[in-house]
């Protein structure tokens, strides 16, 4: 079984969605910040029933996942390689032994995370480039910490917890004298019987979290909180802090007071009565805290009056509360009486799950500095929100953000006009809800952010939005479409979230001159064009990932052009979804030229490449006489074609001669010892002057009779053709007998090169001839003049059933007077 990146990617996807304290405290989440771990470099061989981490791994390793595997041990050799690894995770995995040298191969490891083992002891390692180190929930009895820690300077993040360690040594921490930690967690849940005090007090820290319960000896909780003084820590968060049989007594929190540096203190996991309630929140009120979080508590009444504050003549300092998940303990509505007059500072509150279904009226009247207001997580909806036995005519005079999210409201336009109410508000957050479109909406003017999503709304919701909008939040909508005509008609709008639609094209005529932001991930998006982004100046942000993109030429630009800084879900999310062959890779690393995508890129290589492979052809083919060879071809199908056509009219033609030959008596020679040889000698009839006119006649009569009696006129050119006056003539009657009969009777057999500019003007027309007519041309060479003899005995074959012999029609002359006197003397 291969590796799988399904959980990574949740791990990754984890970072959007976890509270800021979760966020904090979670080394796989940090990790994945950190090492910006491509898709193509993570291994997760988790659940694989290993016993050894697995060998021939790649080289650009970046993150390893060897989780839930039975590995007792690691080894150095296991790691040979890895040079780039920046994120290992081995939990749960009985580890028992790790030697100090076992990652002098992987100098480049930013996270570790090897909590939940069964370690014996805090590993003695050295990595100068370790900035998270996860050793929670092993089995190690002392937290004495290894000199080799002190080299570790860039170390930001220590999880420490064990079961077994019930104690703390005021030397433990000495190895971190000199490293600026940021985060510190101590404790795996398990109460502490030691604290040796000033045991925290020499290192630098700024935030620590406890998991550590300190029933019974609350002592031990006022000597750390005085050690974390002097380490001037912000934050700090106690987790289970008190189990539910817990009874506090005394003023465990009083060093609260004088912590001059605490800003932020969360309460997670614990219980929570309301006699203790009221001693903290004294020492609260008196501390510099300005943030101040209860996570998962169980609140109880052990007062039979409920939460009782006495009012305090001086203002309190917090200006930040959050009640996020409270369960009540007795089957009643909690009982708080006090006057929140004294938080006339409070700028933001959260009560989210705490099962709130109507709002108190005393809190909307007596918190005129709120800004923010989390009710999320409720069961509140219209008529709980508005309550009929409250007055909302000065609600919330300061308030800006509203988040109404996962709640049971329904109507927006009873929202809406409801939201005209509060003057100052300016982001509203119904997401989580079953909201409706139930008619027309009137929203007030100074609203700019207004988050719809996880509704089931559709296309039509941009309907009922308010053109005054900057802000849109519609994820998981059901919208399937993007169209200019709706961004038309939001013309201040700076942020748009479409995440988790069905919008399947991103159009190319958006125009948009305000949008900042645009998310359309989780889409059904095959690919983004460079037209797009004309209409979208100011785009800082665009959120694309996770959408199924075709890898090809129109992708090409998105890779390697658009610029990625605003893209910062790049490259994790983006992947190709076809073709098939690309399905899951990456789309950095899906590669493709420029030169196989850019047209005018194409036709500019091709042009010097085919002009450089034609002229390199051209001279092949000169060489070879090409040329030569071409032309006797082209004759060659050009006697073929016009044979056909004339096929019909040498049916009924009849010839004395095959050919009548006209030359120049200089070039006799080569007529009587090459050509007539040549084709009398293959059954070819000839004329020639010499030897065929009638004594007697005209010289001109017999010319025009033999070009008459011939099937075909051969004129043999050279430069003493043109210099003689009869071979003129016989051009001129041959040229007007092809044109009477409509077809080609003349040939030209050129013996040698005769430049058109060299032709005398009575020649002009031979000029005219050569320019149009295919001649043939005499070769020196042996093997071409066999070519020569074919081409032309080809032309002269198609007379040879039009050929009337010359002896067979003297025969009949010779015979027509002795049949005339037989009849004569019958």
């Amino acid at each position: 079984m291969g590796p799988s990146v399904a959980p990574v990617i949740g791990a990754l996807l984890a970072v959007t969605f976890l509270s800021p304290e979760c966020r904090a405290a979670d080394p796989d989440v940090k990790g994945l910040q950190l090492c910006g771990v491509l898709r193509r470099g993570m291994k997760d061989y988790s659940y694989h029933n290993l016993t050894a981490v697995p060998s021939h791994l790649p080289h650009d390793t970046q993150y390893l996942d060897i989780s839930h595997n039975p590995i007792p041990r690691l080894d150095a050799d296991q790691f040979f390689g890895l040079s780039q690894l920046c994120f290992l995770k081995a939990t749960h995995c009985g580890l028992r032994e790790i030697p100090s040298l076992v990652f002098k191969h992987t100098p480049g490891l930013k996270v570790l995370n090897i909590s939940h083992n069964s370690l014996p002891y805090i590993p003695a390692i050295s990595l100068e480039k370790l900035q998270v180190f996860a050793l929670d929930n092993n089995l190690y009895s002392s937290y004495k910490i290894p000199a080799s820690f002190q080299d570790m300077k860039g170390l930001d993040s220590l999880l420490l917890g064990s079961t077994a360690a019930t104690m703390v040594g005021f030397q433990d921490f000495d190895a971190l004298t000199n490293v600026s930690l940021k985060h510190l967690l101590l404790g795996a849940g398990t109460p502490w019987r030691k604290y040796d005090s000033g045991s925290l007090a020499r290192i630098n820290l700024q935030e620590i979290s406890l998991h550590v319960s300190f029933c019974e000896n609350f002592t031990m909780l006022e000597d750390l909180l005085r050690d974390l003084a002097e380490t001037r820590v912000r934050s700090i968060q106690l987790r289970s802090v008190f189990p539910d049989s817990c009874r506090v007594t005394g003023d465990p929190f009083f060093k609260l007071r004088t912590m001059p540096f605490i800003q932020r203190l969360s309460i997670e996991n614990t219980w929570i009565n309301s006699s203790f309630m009221e001693v903290f929140l004294k020492n609260v009120w008196f501390s510099p805290l300005r943030e101040l979080l209860f996570v998962n508590i169980t609140y109880n009444e052990d007062t039979p009056d409920g939460f009782q504050f006495p009012t305090i003549n001086s203002t309190i300092n917090l200006r930040s509360v959050t009640f996020n998940g409270v369960n009540h303990y007795q089957y009643k509505y909690p009982t708080f009486n006090m006057s929140f007059k004294a938080f006339s500072e409070l700028t933001y509150l959260k009560f989210s799950g705490t099962g709130m279904n109507i709002l108190p009226c005393g809190v909307i009247s007596t918190l005129p500095s709120l800004e923010m207001l989390d009710l999320s997580d409720n069961l509140l909806s219209e008529s709980g929100f508005w309550w009929f036995q409250c007055s909302y005519s000065s609600t919330f005079p300061k308030l800006q953000k509203l988040s109404l999210s996962r709640n049971r409201f329904t109507s927006l336009s009873f929202i809406s006009k409801k939201m005209q109410q509060m003057k100052t508000l300016k982001s509203l957050d119904l997401s989580f809800n079953s909201i409706h479109l139930d008619g027309a909406c009137s929203w007030p003017a100074q609203l700019t952010e207004l988050s719809l999503g996880n509704n089931n709304l559709g296309n039509t919701v941009f309907n009922y939005l308010s053109p005054n909008f900057e802000s849109i939040d519609l994820t998981k909508t059901g919208i399937t479409a993007l169209t200019q005509e709706v961004l038309s008609r939001f013309p201040k709008l700076e942020q748009l979230t479409l995440s988790s639609n069905n919008i399947q094209v991103f159009p190319e005529d958006l125009i948009a001159p305000t949008l900042l932001r645009l998310h359309v991930d989780q889409n059904a998006i095959t690919s983004v064009s460079r037209e797009a982004f004309a209409g979208l100046p100011r785009l800082q942000t665009l959120i694309a990932g996770n959408n199924p993109y075709f890898c090809s030429c129109d992708m090409h630009w998105f890779i390697t052009t658009l610029n990625k800084s605003l893209l910062p879900d790049w490259p994790f999310d983006y992947t190709c979804s076809t073709p098939p062959s690309l399905s899951g890779q990456s789309l950095l690393e899906y590669k493709t030229s420029r030169l196989s995508c850019e047209v005018w890129l194409q036709v500019v290589v091709a042009l010097p490449v085919l002009t450089a492979l034609c002229t390199a052809l051209g001279v092949i083919f000169c060489k070879c006489d090409g040329v030569w060879y071409t032309r006797m071809l082209w004759t060659w199908i050009r006697m073929k074609r016009r044979g056909m056509k004339r096929s019909n009219l040498l049916k009924n033609a009849s010839f004395s001669y095959h050919a009548f030959i006209s030359y120049s008596h200089q070039d006799s020679d080569w007529v009587d010892s090459q050509l007539v040889p040549s084709l009398e000698g293959n059954g070819f009839s000839l004329c020639i002057h010499e030897r065929d006119f009638v004594p007697g006649e005209w010289i001109l009569d017999n010319i025009i009779n033999c070009v008459e009696s011939s099937y075909k006129t051969l004129f043999v050119l050279s430069k003493h053709f043109v210099k003689s006056e009869w071979c003129n003539y016989e051009l001129f009657f041959a040229q007007h007998r092809s044109i009477s009969t409509q077809r080609d009777s003349i040939v030209f057999v050129l013996l040698e090169p005769i430049p058109a500019d060299s032709l005398p003007k009575k020649f002009l027309r031979l000029r005219s001839l050569l320019e149009q007519q295919t001649y043939l041309e005499w070769p020196s060479d042996q093997r071409k003049q066999q070519v020569f003899w074919a081409s032309l005995k080809s032309l002269l074959h198609m007379a040879d059933k039009a050929v009337v012999l010359k002896d067979v029609a003297h025969d009949l002359l010779e015979r027509v007077p002795l049949l005339t006197e037989q009849t004569e003397q019958f």
